[in-house]
């Protein structure tokens, strides 16, 4: 407890550095308390100066995952994130958010792992989701019909994109319907699980997980995915903080809620428009167990893809899976 109080007060530091006596008297400790907390912060990997007249500074923080270290670069949200869970390792983050919902747990709980034993993707498919990923999952208990979620996985696309460009910079675009790109490789998968009642359909929670691939090397990722994935680290060359791209996550998740909730969606569906590659490409298209070649024409304001088959005719999917041609050589 002193290491986080103290570390706290590194972080909050107007000058950029907070002198011993300070921490001293806010904390109620000793000045050799504070000594050994600093040198414990400094054991797990936390680079603190020591400066003749002006105290500690905080240089700079180990790739960690706790709740602590999300919560405090987390900031004030809304909902979401007012409870967090990290684990070194769960079978799935979903999965474990389904397990605490069934038991209770509260509107905006989110869980963080730095791996998954049993990732899921998509139609029932494996996610690869070894340690130097960020595997976050947030419960949702909106107070609407399960079809006002409809857009949900597409401001999640959105959420993220913001999150990713404003801890590192770089934007990653949109394959619809949940997937994101950098150079035309899988960075991030999306999955978003509904529970309903059995006999009035009513919505009982939502569970938006997200997986974002951040320092994997190419020899991290198996085989089967290794040309159509990245990560991070592999795009901008340079290491990442996990805990502050799961807060700035947190962040937009908790945004979106909001606008969610209140219908404001139009900012994400603009952002989703600009950012998606499907658009205006011949795709194949992967539903009902079948396989169609059509054009992408649009996402409507649900998020929905809007198609043109050979013969002329649109439609708009809601599910299934595309794969876009000559994207990077990307594949589905």
């Amino acid at each position: 407890m002193k290491k986080e109080k103290i570390l706290d007060l590194l972080r909050g530091a107007p000058e950029g550095a907070v002198s011993g006596e300070h921490i001293s008297a806010e904390l109620g400790i000793t000045r050799a308390a504070v000594w050994k907390a600093v040198d414990a912060l400094r054991r797990d990997g936390y680079k603190i100066e020591a400066q003749a007249g002006s105290g500690y500074r905080l240089v700079s923080s180990p790739d960690v995952l706790t709740a602590h270290e999300v919560s405090s670069l987390l900031g004030k949200t809304r909902i979401v994130g007012q409870k967090i869970d990290c684990l070194a390792s769960v079978d799935s983050t979903n999965t474990y958010l389904k397990r605490a919902a069934h038991d209770g747990a509260p509107d905006g709980m989110a869980v963080i792992a730095a791996q998954q034993t049993a990732g899921r993707g998509r139609r029932g498919r494996t996610f690869q989701s070894k340690d130097g990923g960020l595997y976050l999952s947030v419960l949702l208990r909106p107070k609407c019909p399960p079809e006002s979620l409809l857009p949900l996985t597409g401001l999640a696309a959105v959420a993220v994109c913001d999150a990713v460009e404003s801890v590192c910079g770089a934007r990653p675009q949109i394959k619809w319907t949940n997937d994101l790109l950098l150079d035309g490789k899988k960075l991030c998968g999306i999955l978003t699980e509904l529970s309903m009642e059995g006999e009035s359909g009513a919505l009982e929670y939502a569970v938006l997980g997200i997986g974002i691939n951040v320092s994997q090397t190419r020899d991290d990722f198996e085989d089967e995915v290794r040309d159509i994935a990245t990560s991070l680290s592999l795009h901008l060359g340079q290491s990442v903080s996990r805990a502050a791209l799961a807060a700035a996550v947190l962040r937009e998740v908790d945004a979106l809620y909001t606008a969610l909730c209140a219908g404001d969606t139009a900012r994400y569906l603009a952002a989703y428009r600009r950012g998606c590659v499907t658009i205006g490409r011949e795709v194949r298209l992967l539903w009902r167990d079948e396989r169609e070649s059509v054009f992408a024409e649009d996402i409507d304001e649900s998020f929905g893809l809007i198609v043109r088959r050979p013969d002329g005719t649109r439609e708009t999917i809601r599910s299934g899976e595309v794969s876009v041609r000559g994207l990077y050589g990307y594949a589905e």
